[in-house]
């Protein structure tokens, strides 16, 4: 495959795939995949979204799975850096959005350091996925006036007197908390929550795989978190008031979005997106940027 601009240096987009439904995937971000040279993808990223991908570009699997790592972080940054100065167009696709949980600060940092243009493209994180779906208001006038976007996991240098007194902080604020990766052992969570003050009956759900077709919740309070099932990563733990006013139908209900249909090797979207389809992706446009 030939480098676009011969010896020149390329360019890597930081790009979002959303939370898995390949309809929650941004006309921006689908222009960038389908004109890409390589990309770079992570394992959260749906299939049905790698498969929107022309078959002649490179793609490279640097993700992790419950704490595999299949490749450091740095060599990420370096295979990253050796494509784009080769004059590539590359694609990092990080599942949700690329700012949220997604190392992209170190990224930015290393293109930064070897004077690699880059362009972020924002995707829908997985907390807005996860809401969306369970139709939980994040917040609400009466419920809730903040959202804190948090990981259960902490580092290895923090303190713990230091992390106690930041979940005190967090459950003090009345905030909705949105905790990702919160483990498959919430018994660890529930106590961090309970022992910061958190009230008993706070209403809490587990949500595993948002959007897809995989998607399970479980609707449970704190004090019972603890006995939640164990369900497939990637997880969410919403906790507060506001999800007392979620539907549960629709907690229950599989959510798959229908909007795209198999052509070959790749997914083509159908209706609705059909309508836009002609004017925003004609094969001749994908290049222009």
């Amino acid at each position: 495959m030939n480098a676009k601009w011969g010896s020149m240096k390329g360019k890597v987009y930081l790009v979002g795939a959303g939370p898995g439904d390949p309809e929650l995937l941004t006309l921006k971000a689908l222009r960038v995949l389908r004109s890409a040279d390589a990309v770079l993808y992570d394992d959260l990223v749906a299939p049905e979204i790698l498969r929107l991908i022309p078959s002649d570009v490179r793609i490279h699997n640097v993700g992790k799975r419950c704490g595999t790592k299949k490749i450091r972080q740095e060599e990420i940054n370096g295979l990253m850096i050796a494509l784009a100065s080769s004059g590539l167009r590359v694609v990092r696709l990080k599942g949700g959005d690329p700012l949220i949980f997604g190392r992209a600060g170190e990224e930015i940092e290393a293109l930064r350091a070897n004077d690699i243009a880059f362009e972020i493209v924002p995707g829908v994180t997985s907390a807005m996925g996860a809401a969306a779906v369970a139709q939980i208001p994040l917040t609400h006038r009466r419920a809730s006036s903040a959202v804190v976007l948090m990981t259960a996991h902490r580092a290895e240098d923090r303190a713990s007197e230091e992390n106690a007194n930041d979940w005190n902080k967090l459950v003090g604020s009345g905030a909705t908390l949105v905790i990702y990766m919160p483990g498959r052992n919430y018994l660890e969570v529930a106590n961090r929550l309970t022992s910061a003050g958190l009230a008993a009956d706070t209403p809490c759900v587990v949500i595993s795989g948002a959007t897809t077709r995989h998607q399970r919740t479980h609707r449970t309070t704190a004090l019972e978190l603890h006995h939640a099932p164990k369900l497939s990563p990637p997880t969410l733990l919403i906790v507060g008031k506001v999800v007392g006013l979620a539907d549960p139908i629709a907690m229950a209900e599989e959510f798959w979005g229908a909007g795209f249909a198999c052509d070959g090797d790749r997914m083509l979207p159908v209706t609705p997106l059909q309508d836009i389809a002609p004017l925003a992706l004609r094969p001749g446009q994908l290049r222009r940027s």
